[in-house]
């Protein structure tokens, strides 16, 4: 049996107005009759006094007698039970976890450092009291196993993979939901309700971190290049295209030629370009 089951206890005030009975009745026995027999009405209040319990709003206490479950109690207030059940809390509250950062390797075998985030609360008091040693250990574990064959499953970018579409870096949205999708299988054997999960920090490992930013700057200057001289390349054509039209000037190949590097050089350089000025003709 793994199935949670609800117990309706005794209210502890109806409980609680028997036993001070019981004490009344044996107190005044005593006293009034000189009989010993009227302490059975106060040993009986003291048997049943550990009874007694609560329940906070968002808790719950799972019931067992002798090992057997009773059931768990889930509504809040104050309750009596058999004084021989052992009463173990539980509580229903979302509780939030953020693990350590561990290294791993990504799908290419580059050394990470991840972490993860997860919202999580209990929602089968059974399966988290017996299934499992203990529940809240379990979910470290567990989420640390997560996160490293999540790791393993994705690139950190595309730059080994450019056919990759989703990575760790620039698919949040599909990592996090694969990750929240492994947890809630795993941890559902504690009866553990997985509410979010998402990565909570993600970089590369210490020994390739400068290495890799160096390449992410190489990376963003070729593509900056590449905007740059593509570009440039439009409008030199242009304005060939409209000194052809507009009969400003006629240019050989050679002048065209000269003057496609002149506009080049102006267009690519990354500091400003000092001009030659010719004071003679167009061929000197």
């Amino acid at each position: 049996m793994n199935n949670e089951k609800i117990n309706t206890p005794v209210s502890g005030y109806i409980m609680l107005m028997v036993l001070f009975v019981l004490l009344v009745a044996g107190i005044f026995g005593i006293i009034t009759t000189k009989n010993p027999l009227f302490a059975i009405f106060i040993l009986a209040m003291v048997i049943l006094s550990p009874g007694f319990f609560y329940v906070n709003p968002n808790g719950s206490r799972v019931l067992l007698l002798f090992g057997d479950y009773k059931g768990t109690v889930k509504k809040n207030g104050f309750f009596w039970v058999n004084p021989f059940y052992v009463k173990k809390q539980i509580s229903l509250r979302a509780r939030n976890f953020d693990s350590e950062r561990v290294k791993v390797n990504d799908k290419v075998g580059n050394p990470i450092l991840i972490g993860v985030i997860l919202v999580w609360q209990v929602k089968n008091t059974f399966k988290a009291a017996f299934e499992v040693d203990n529940y809240e250990n379990f979910v470290r574990i567990q989420s640390d196993a997560a996160v490293r064959k999540l790791a393993g499953s994705y690139p950190y970018d595309n730059f080994d993979d450019e056919q990759a579409e989703v990575t760790l870096r620039s698919g949040m949205k599909e990592v996090n939901e694969a990750l929240e999708k492994e947890l809630t299988a795993r941890l559902d054997i504690a009866g553990i309700h997985v509410i979010e999960a998402r990565i909570g920090y993600l970089a590369y490992a210490s020994e390739i971190a400068s290495a890799m930013l160096r390449r992410q700057q190489a990376t963003a200057i070729v593509a900056a290049r590449h905007k740059i001289v593509e570009g440039a390349v439009s409008m030199v054509e242009m304005a060939l295209d409209d000194l052809s039209k507009r009969e400003v000037v006629e240019l050989d190949e050679e002048r065209k030629a000269a003057m496609v590097s002149n506009l080049m050089v102006v267009l690519c350089a990354d500091k400003d370009v000092t001009p030659v000025v010719n004071s003679g003709t167009l061929h000197q």
